[in-house]
Formats: C-alpha cells, structure tokens, sequence
C-alpha cells in the first residue's frame, strides 16, 4: 500500500550534520541491529538488559532519521530463525517489542511517522499481533518516516511468499505468466508496504553492527544494489556518530547500478 500524502505533524526543515548533503542522502535506510547480547556479556549483564539499550538506541536512531529526512527506514527486530532461541528469551523480545510499539506510539503520531510490521505475523503472540494492527491502524496517515519492523521475518520465505501470491494469480487467470516482471514481483514482497514516489521498498543502505559481515536473511531481494556498510560497533553502542559514519560512507560511493558513466574508464 502506498504511503499516505497526508500526516499528522507538519514536515519540519531538515538541519543536517556538517558533512551531510540532503540531495545525496539514502531514502531508505536498513539495519541489522547485531550485538546486544555481545554488549551485555562484556558488562556482566543479563542479555535481557543488552535487548533493552538495544530498543532504546532504535528509538534513538528513529529520531535522527526522521530529522534528516530520511523516510524510509527498516530495521530487523527478529528474525523467523530467532524463534530456535530459548522459550525464555523470546517471551522477552516478544514483551519488549510490543512495549516498544506502545510506549512510542504517541509520538509516532505527533512527529508523523508511519508503522508497519513485515513477517510472518501468525507466530506472533495475540497480544503482539493486536498492538501491531492497532498502531499500524493509528498511523496510517502519517508520512514523514516509514518505519518497517520485520518481525518473525525471512528474506527467503519473502521470496516464497511472492513467488505463492503471483502463482495463485496465474491460476486464477488474471495474469499470464509472461506478464510477470521485476516490477510485479516487487509488488508481492513485504516490503512494497514502504514504497510511493519519494521512497522505494529497497533500501539504499543497509547497515548491520558488530562486525558479522552477512545478511542473514535480511531483504535478499530487497538488496540487490543496496550499499552495505559494515561496522564493529555493537549495536547498543551504535549512537549519531556511528550512524553519521555509515551515511557518510554512503555520500562517498559511486552508484551505477550496472551501467557506465560517461567518459567513464574501461
């Protein structure tokens, strides 16, 4: 679904960070926040308190976001491979991320920002997947930021699923598979709920922390010409210098997608 021209807070002007150039800043950025439990063992602490500086730093990281202009941004709460962690665990991240939701909906409203949740939904716990509808519902209108949470989320199993949709389509007759392109495919994938004119389901950047250098099933499709900035950084020690580094890096990079530029070298 598109996003809404509408929302609830005005857009604000955008004052960016010396060294950042508005015309070359990604649309839509991407994170693997990889490292809590990292973060929290170095500390002597629980990994419990390494989920919950995490979600912190995300909110964190939603601000600065919204306040440079970006709009789009996706970050990778829990993969559909998590679920093989311990019971104990998962009731945990599952509480946090409905706590997450709740406790930052109210300024999801007034600053304009748009919720979505990608993933397989039915693993979800019904309290989850009921605060994730109602606030996917309560923003609906808002534009300023696009904020997909993939949540019990696979690359591959995005892929399957857009794969089954388009097949059903051709079973049903209203579409031959000829017709089928890049483009329709797109469409299929979870992440379409993030694209409209100014935005694009596949981010520009995806980012992940604590120096594993893998995608992990994140946004396969999605990434295919996604500049990828890797770092060592926790992620909860992942603060605006970090995140001011990696778009840096980012301004810094020639995107060609394939093609030559003129007077290019051979």
């Amino acid at each position: 679904m598109p996003l809404s021209n509408s929302t609830s807070a005005p857009a604000a002007e955008v004052l960016l960070p010396e060294g950042l150039r508005a015309e070359s800043l990604p649309r839509h950025v991407a994170l693997v926040m990889d490292g809590n439990s990292r973060w929290a063992a170095a500390r002597g602490l629980p990994p419990t308190d390494g989920h919950e500086h995490g979600m912190r730093v995300l909110m964190k990281t939603v601000r600065l976001s919204r306040a440079w202009g970006i709009r789009v941004l996706t970050a990778f709460g829990f993969s559909l491979e998590n679920w093989n962690r311990p019971k104990a665990e998962v009731d945990f991240l599952m509480a946090l991320i409905e706590r997450f939701i709740n406790d930052n909906l109210a300024e999801f409203m007034r600053e304009g920002t748009r919720l979505r949740i990608i993933g397989d939904r039915s693993r979800l716990p019904v309290s989850v997947q009921k605060t994730a509808r109602d606030a996917e519902e309560a923003t609906r209108n808002n534009s300023r930021l696009h904020l997909v949470l993939a949540i019990s989320y696979s690359g591959r199993m995005d892929i399957v699923q857009a794969c089954r949709k388009l097949a059903q389509k051709v079973d049903a007759k209203l579409l031959r598979p000829e017709d089928i392109d890049e483009s329709l495919f797109a469409y299929e994938l979870q992440t379409s709920c993030a694209a409209d004119e100014a935005s694009s389901s596949c981010p520009d950047l995806l980012i992940r922390t604590s120096g594993e250098l893998r995608l992990s099933n994140f946004l396969l499709w999605q990434s295919a010409y996604s500049e990828l900035f890797f770092t060592d950084t926790l992620w909860p020690d992942f603060g605006e210098a970090q995140y001011l580094q990696a778009l840096r890096a980012f301004q810094s990079r020639d995107r060609r997608f394939g093609a030559r530029k003129n007077n290019a070298a051979l």
